[in-house]
């Protein structure tokens, strides 16, 4: 096992990429779809191979395991990865273009689920191979979060552990000590045997719940694995085409609270951690967005259905409040799904539904080392409480902030950092967006498709204007600038800054 981890990352993700198309070849052979078994058992074998001869061809090849070779082993796993994981979907579409094939890859394992074809085009093993490889996106993100980018000060840890600078790597005194071991290699391997039984439980038990609810099962299966890895991915064109109906989507809203806070799944079912869950700041503001904003929506609603004299029928009401409330965890997690109840709202009261505010809850995000992409709470709440203490700075000038050295840390070089990364974040946006115009995109669809392509929520296309976002229509400049623009959105600006650092790179 020692010898299999001294490769490179790369190599170890084209044979994970490789066994993951055994998958959908075994589920072509059950439906009887022998040409989608034959291409993908066919690209199994072949780039089975090809990472096996790699990697007998690098077996002695010094490596010293540092951190900077795991970073730029991420970089190409959302960039080059795809181009294998594209060859059976590109094969199995002939009718495609291989740049498509690639696009969609990326925007799967970078859990953005932003698409270029319609659910009718692909054949059932083809969504259960999208669906998957975003899972396998979503389980890269928690693992390397923890095991790579929190001992680099990256992700949003800068915030927590601001004693160094980001990008840094620097050992810090107070932080877990499973975070600071000698070796990433071995960081990734303990992190990926904690964290994967319990992304793959999680996973199951949402599986099973849909089917108990009356969903099929192809569909039960990419919705629990788009749910978990926050990609939005749908072999139905969304949740509110599913059979499960309101029940399904309960069910989904409860796995939603996994990409709002990492101590979700990192050991809340204890009591002390069940305490540490209630005063997380990021569980906190989280459930202050879910509270706040379905409440403004349903009362906007409200007072249209009162001018149109549909105040009374309750039924309807109570569908408006529940498809905002659904929708707005869907979005603050960036998963991207829509509940069936949100066009409800525009026949209740006549008003167009706010799409804005879904694309403004994406650009928020989750929590720091979950799957979900944005800014990130934590950062938001860094922000927050400096604001915070400023205002009151300006009443009481000669005041004392409390809340110890994790708060003054927090409200000091952690605000600093996060107002860093948010302006770097505003800057890429520009970047992206500038470029997909250029490439031909209108000026609305290209704001719309670079927020969802940096914050890894693609369905917020089909629903932030009044007509759907068409990835397709974009030509190929513009497709490889959304691809690019998806990965830089799961990495973020500051790991990629980190990267091209020449101190990072020096022995």
């Amino acid at each position: 096992m020692n010898r299999l981890f001294d490769l490179p990352l790369i190599v170890l993700f084209m044979g994970v990429g490789s066994l993951a198309m055994v998958v959908p070849a075994l589920h072509g052979l059950a439906i009887g779809d022998l040409r989608t078994a034959h291409v993908f058992g066919q690209s199994a074998m072949l780039f089975l191979f090809i990472s096996a001869i790699i990697a007998v061809a690098m077996a002695n090849r010094a490596n010293s395991g540092h951190v900077r070779s795991h970073l730029a082993g991420l970089v190409a796993a959302y960039t080059l990865v795809p181009l294998i994981l594209a060859v059976p979907f590109h094969e199995r579409i002939p009718s495609t273009t291989y740049m498509n094939a690639w696009v969609e890859m990326v925007s799967s394992i970078t859990t953005t689920g932003a698409t270029l074809f319609e659910p009718d085009r692909l054949v059932p093993s083809l969504h259960l191979w999208r669906a998957l490889v975003g899972w396998l996106g979503g389980l890269l993100a928690w693992v390397s979060a923890f095991a790579l980018m929190a001992p680099m000060n990256l992700g949003g840890f800068e915030v927590i552990y601001s004693g160094t600078s980001a990008g840094s790597g620097a050992r810090l005194t107070r932080r877990p000590a499973g975070l600071v071991a000698c070796d990433p290699r071995e960081r990734l391997w303990r992190f990926t045997l904690t964290l994967l039984p319990i992304y793959a439980g999680l996973t199951l038990a949402l599986w099973l719940g849909l089917l108990a609810v009356g969903e099929e099962a192809l569909t039960a299966a990419c919705h629990a694995m788009s749910t978990l890895a926050t990609s939005g991915i749908s072999p139905v064109g969304g949740v509110e085409h599913a059979q499960s109906g309101l029940a399904g989507e309960f069910l989904i809203f409860l796995f939603f609270a996994f990409a709002i806070s990492r101590l979700t799944f990192t050991g809340a079912l204890t009591q002390k951690g069940a305490r540490n869950l209630a005063q997380d700041p990021e569980v906190r503001i989280g459930a202050v967005l879910v509270i706040l904003v379905p409440s403004f929506l349903f009362l906007r609603h409200w007072i249209g259905a009162y001018e149109v004299d549909t105040v009374a029928a309750l039924p309807s009401a109570l569908n408006v409040l529940w498809g905002s409330t659904f929708s707005v965890l869907s979005f603050l997690s960036t998963a991207g799904f829509v509940s069936s109840e949100w066009e409800v709202a525009r026949a209740w009261s006549g008003l167009q539904t706010p799409g804005l505010v879904l694309l403004g809850l994406a650009l928020i995000g989750g929590g720091v080392a979950t799957t979900a992409g944005g800014v990130k709470l934590l950062r938001v709440f860094a922000l927050y409480k400096h604001s915070e203490r400023e205002m009151e700075r300006l009443i009481y000038p000669s005041s004392i902030g409390g809340a110890g050295t994790a708060g003054r840390n927090i409200r000091r070089q952690g605000a600093y950092v996060a107002w860093i990364f948010f302006m770097l974040f505003a800057l890429s946006l520009t970047g992206v967006a500038m470029a997909l115009a250029a490439a031909g995109a209108a000026f609305d669809e290209a704001m719309v498709m670079a927020v969802a392509a940096l914050s890894t929520t693609g369905p917020a296309g089909h629903v932030v204007l009044d007509h759907p976002v068409s990835y397709a229509a974009l030509n190929d400049p513009g497709k490889v600038v959304l691809a690019f623009a998806m990965a830089l959105g799961r990495l973020e600006t500051l790991a990629i800054l980190a990267l091209l650092n020449p101190h990072f790179w020096r022995r």
